[in-house]
């Protein structure tokens, strides 16, 4: 790369870092490697498959798939999973599919469980 390329990227990295905040945008390479704190989807072989034992802890996670294909049931699964290990988790039900008996049949918590049933998805 160019020495006046390198002044650009570095001055448009300058302006992003202003704008939103200093780590917003780095090079991946700049900083190690951090081990990322996981919940169990309930399913070894997701878990395995996952690369880090489930889901992420603590961050927003969207389960996308065809009607009927076991999305709520593994959202269910981790939500129960989150539960036991003393956390709190929120189901947003855009299909307004949540089976509260069927919820608690898997293990959720039901008198604990954040829920939001939107009546569209934006």
């Amino acid at each position: 790369m160019t020495e006046d390329k390198m002044k650009a990227l570095a001055a448009a990295l300058g302006q992003i870092e202003k704008q939103f905040g200093k780590g917003s945008v780095m090079r991946l390479g700049d900083h190690e490697v951090v081990d990322i704190q996981s919940v169990s989807t309930g399913s070894l072989g997701l878990d395995i498959a996952l690369g880090i034992g489930g889901l992420p802890r603590g961050r927003v996670i969207e389960i996308y798939g065809p009607e009927s294909s076991g999305k709520t049931t593994l959202t269910l699964q981790v939500i129960a999973e989150m539960q036991k290990l003393g956390g709190t988790a929120a189901f947003i039900d855009a299909e307004h599919a949540l089976d509260p008996s069927y919820a608690q049949k898997l293990g959720v918590d039901v008198d604990n469980l954040l829920v939001s049933q939107p009546d569209t998805g934006e």
